[in-house]
């Protein structure tokens, strides 16, 4: 028998921190333009530098996790984001409120850092992230319904502060010294007899996939950034109507979280990616060519659902590229650059050629982006193995894909190892049953009878 799993909760938790920010992005760079009185650019920008803050993060702390320790690192980045947050949620300066984004996008991308790094070293990191995708999905849309009806800037930054604080108590359970993971321990062998293993695995692909996911987020982001505008403008929708579309469509992502985490890894990583993805950009299309609620909805609400679930699966598959989370991190940090230049390429798009022409091209990249992003989860993440099963070309070791079935890992050999050769062993000689020692079955015979 094997043991049950276990919910990393106060890994979810701070993956709802650290994810916190981007999701609520239109609502945020919408109250700064109205209750700053700021042009629409100069409200982007903010949004900008909070995701290039939380982006630099991911890159400078990537290999500083172990060292220095997850539940510091998560507890300094969940100070910053409250601090930052929530003294630009209290103030009407606008270089206060500019410097508390930044401080508070530097909070989140330290929570996000952490987080990845812990996730990859679980056993199933799609489960992980899937339940930290169901947990910021389900907050911010909560947010979304409660914004629209209540006045001041601040509101979307406040609540980022205040999830900040509220999951503080759960970095008590969190590693306080050097992580001594399951990962560690599988590199650490290696490292000792002068392998190299410390050094990044499978850089191709984790190359690939960090300015494929940058292209990716870009492209969903730019029409994230601009999604209030085209229903407050080009749908004709109010701003209370386009924040009930924002809720529902955010719940229909828990239902497309919620049926990622059902399916896990049935279908392998690339079809979940390469054929989402392509759903994706069929929706973007849709949404940013609606004029009116059914076209606007369904695009929204369609996207959203299949957004966090091809999501989770990136997220698993950078996981799996390197058990040490490095690669997660330079991946997610790869995807928060594309996260903030999303709404300024939106907003330069749609003012040129208007949001039909701005949808079409960003669907057009999302098709080519599938591509190697496809090719990436073909070669190193590929079907996920039954349990036991050792595939033989490239990619991963066994042993850390049978783990997220459940099968122990220590009995099954590394993949591409030479395989072992069958030695015959010369016996001296045969035993031969002598006769008598066998009698025929009956059935009638009793118990004990001779």
């Amino acid at each position: 028998m094997y043991a049950p799993r276990t919910t990393p909760w106060p890994l979810v938790a701070l993956f709802t921190a650290g994810y916190l920010a981007p999701y609520l992005l239109p609502t945020t760079v919408g109250r700064l333009e109205r209750g700053l009185d700021l042009t629409p650019t100069q409200a982007g920008a903010v949004g900008s530098l909070l995701l290039l803050s939380s982006a630099t993060a991911g890159f400078l702390l990537a290999s500083r996790v172990e060292r220095t320790g997850a539940r510091t690192l998560a507890r300094l980045g969940l100070v910053l984001a409250a601090v930052g947050y929530g003294g630009a949620a209290l103030t009407t300066s606008v270089p206060a409120v500019v410097a508390g984004a930044v401080v508070g996008g530097f909070g989140s991308g330290t929570a996000t850092t952490v987080a990845a790094t812990r996730i990859a070293a679980e056993k199933d990191p799609h489960r992980a992230s899937t339940l930290g995708l169901l947990s910021v999905s389900a907050l911010a849309g909560a947010v979304y319904l409660t914004v629209p009806h209540l006045p001041g800037h601040g509101l979307t930054l406040a609540a980022i502060a205040l999830t900040a604080l509220a999951v503080w108590p759960l970095t008590g359970r969190l590693p306080g010294g050097r992580t001594g993971t399951a990962g560690q321990a599988a590199v650490e062998p290696a490292e000792a007899d002068g392998s190299g293993a410390g050094r990044l695995p499978h850089r191709r692909s984790g190359m690939v996939l960090a300015g494929a996911m940058l292209l990716w987020s870009l492209a969903q982001n730019a029409l994230w950034g601009v999604s209030g505008r085209i229903g407050v403008g080009q749908a004709g929708l109010s701003e209370p109507t386009v924040g009930v579309v924002f809720a529902v469509a955010l719940g229909a992502g828990l239902l497309g979280v919620l049926g990622a985490g059902a399916l896990g890894s049935r279908l392998g990583r690339a079809l979940p990616i390469g054929g989402g993805t392509v759903v994706i950009a069929c929706c973007i299309a849709l949404s940013a060519s609606a004029t009116g609620l059914g076209s606007f909805a369904s695009g929204e609400i369609a996207w959203n659902t299949f957004y966090p679930v091809v999501l989770s699966y990136l997220i698993g598959l950078a996981a799996s590229l390197d058990p040490r989370g490095r690669w997660a991190v330079l991946v997610g940090s790869a995807s928060s650059l594309g996260t903030a230049a999303g709404p300024l390429t939106g907003s330069v798009l749609s003012a040129q050629a208007g949001f039909p022409v701005m949808g079409a091209v960003l669907a057009v990249g999302l098709l080519l982006v599938a591509v190697p992003m496809t090719e990436v989860a073909l070669h190193a993440g590929g079907r996920a193995l039954l349990p036991g099963a050792v595939r033989r070309r490239g990619g991963h070791p066994a042993a850390v894909l049978a783990a997220t079935t459940g099968t122990p890992s220590g009995v099954v050999p590394e993949v591409g190892a030479p395989e072992q050769s069958v030695v015959e062993i010369p016996l001296d000689g045969t035993a031969v049953a002598a006769q008598g020692a066998y009698d025929t079955a009956a059935a009638t015979r009793a118990p004990g009878a001779m």
